[in-house]
C-alpha cells in the first residue's frame, strides 16, 4: 500500500488541537466525528504530535486505513470541519422518465396486453415503450418504480 503520509502532512493549530481533544472526551459527539478525530490526533506532525503513519493509527484506533488517509487528506485540502464530515453521499441520478414519459407509460399498463398475452409484463412494457420510442432504453425495474410510485 502506498505511504501518502509524505503528501497530507497534519499539522494542527493549538485551537484545532484542543476543539479536537475537547470533542474526543466528551461522550456526545457522534462515533465518526470522534473516530476522525482521533485519527487527526495521532496523525498532527506539529510540536504536540506523534505524527504516526496511516497503518499505525489505523491498528491503534482499529478502523481502516481508508479512513485515516481520507480523514489527512480532507484537512490538508478542506480544513479541520470537512476532515470530521463524512462525504455527502453521491448516488442521485436523473430520472428515466419525466412527467410525460410517465404518463405515457400508465396508459399504457393500463390499457389492453398486447396480442397472443394474458396481460402487461414489466419486460414487455419497456420494451413497448422503446419500440414507441418514448425513450431510448429503459430497464424492467426502473419501469417498475414508476408503477410502484403510482399505484
Amino acid at each position: 500500500m502506498k505511504n501518502y503520509n509524505a503528501k497530507y502532512v497534519v499539522r494542527l493549530t493549538t485551537e484545532e488541537r484542543e476543539q479536537l481533544v475537547r470533542l474526543v472526551n466528551t461522550g456526545s459527539a457522534a462515533a465518526h466525528k470522534r473516530r476522525r478525530a482521533q485519527a487527526l490526533l495521532l496523525a498532527d506532525a506539529g510540536s504536540q504530535g506523534s505524527g504516526r503513519t496511516d497503518a499505525e493509527i489505523s491498528e491503534v484506533l482499529q478502523v481502516s486505513v481508508g479512513l485515516v488517509h481520507n480523514a489527512r487528506q480532507s484537512y490538508v485540502e478542506q480544513g479541520l470541519a470537512a476532515a470530521l464530515e463524512r462525504k455527502p453521499k453521491s448516488r442521485h441520478r436523473p430520472r428515466k422518465l419525466d412527467g410525460a414519459q410517465e404518463a405515457r407509460l400508465i396508459a399504457l399498463a393500463c390499457g389492453p396486453a398486447p396480442a397472443g398475452c394474458a396481460r402487461w409484463t414489466l419486460r414487455l412494457l419497456a420494451s413497448q415503450l422503446v419500440e414507441l420510442e418514448i425513450v431510448d432504453s429503459i430497464s424492467k425495474d426502473a419501469v417498475r418504480n414508476v408503477l410502484k410510485k403510482t399505484s
